[in-house]
């Protein structure tokens, strides 16, 4: 509890994602070209640590911490909207070619990680893609599964539940585990996954 209290701190949760942010981020830099991304839907943008990736585009940002986004509109300038995710409420018409959900899910019980992919699958352009990087929890023991199962989410998953999950709402184009380094060691272990709408 106090880790969360003080991870919801917006210069310290700056702080400690500052060192990780880029090699996060790196899989979908590597298989997209984010200059041809026109409407972009951020789901958990936090303090808008990648909108300015977004500065070209039409950009909706979306977190339930206040805080987060109080820094995120004085930095950025863009549309951050305060809500809970697994439960916002967007105009009937809107739709995104490009929808980000970053490190966010595992902070999501199964039953509403279902019900938001859903919904984000109905807010994809027919030409859209939704774009996921999660944290992995490890089957065999190692630093990254301590870390998994002591990260302030309560619900990462081994890359197989991950793969199922995503697979019910959307075409899968990439599937991409990776890890992330620090010290010489994989600190944890991530997915990408990059999927589009089913017909």
């Amino acid at each position: 509890m106090g880790a969360t209290r003080i991870m919801e701190n917006t210069l310290v949760y700056r702080l400690w994602q500052a060192p990780f942010a880029h090699k996060k981020f790196a899989p979908i830099l590597a298989h997209n070209d984010l200059g041809k991304v026109r409407h972009a839907l951020d789901v958990g943008c936090g303090p808008g640590t990648n909108s300015h990736r977004f500065a070209h585009t039409h950009y909706l940002g979306i977190d339930n911490n206040l805080r987060y986004l109080q820094h995120a509109r004085r930095q950025h300038g863009k549309d951050f909207l305060a809500a809970d995710a697994t439960r916002m409420v967007l105009a009937p018409t809107a739709r995104f070619d490009f929808i980000l959900v970053n490190s966010f899910l595992h902070h999501v019980d199964t039953p509403s990680v279902r019900e938001l992919l859903a919904q984000l699958a109905t807010l994809l352009a027919e030409d859209g893609h939704i774009h996921i990087l999660d944290l992995v929890l490890p089957s065999g023991p190692s630093v990254a599964r301590f870390l998994a199962r002591h990260d302030r989410g309560e619900f990462p998953r081994p890359l197989e539940e991950w793969e199922r999950t995503f697979n019910e709402s959307f075409v899968p184009e990439i599937f991409e585990p990776y890890p992330l380094k620090g010290l010489g060691s994989t600190l944890w272990e991530m997915v990408y996954f990059k999927g589009r709408r089913k017909k």
